[in-house]
């Protein structure tokens, strides 16, 4: 395997990684702020005010985006099965 392959599959994968994990946290970006915000706003400074709201925003997401999630994992896996056996 030469080192522009090499280069070309941790490319690959850093993109897959942040198509993976942008969604998630964008979302729990925006929740945190908003709550962070309110908190702000009304004077609440309670710890687990910030954690639920994200933690069941997270799930939630994970929920919807999984199946999308395990199709782009699988496309990666192809990815690099299919260039190992170009090499050989």
């Amino acid at each position: 395997m030469s080192i522009s392959q090499i280069i070309e599959v941790m490319q690959a994968a850093a993109g897959v990684a942040i198509k993976l994990g942008a969604p998630i946290l964008a979302v729990s970006l925006i929740v945190g702020l908003t709550v962070a915000i309110f908190q702000a706003a009304t004077q609440i400074h309670e710890q687990t005010l910030t954690f639920v709201p994200k933690l069941f925003i997270t799930a939630i997401m994970l929920i919807v985006l999984g199946s999308w999630m395990a199709e782009v994992m699988s496309d990666f896996t192809y990815y690099v099965f299919d260039l190992m056996l170009k090499v050989n």
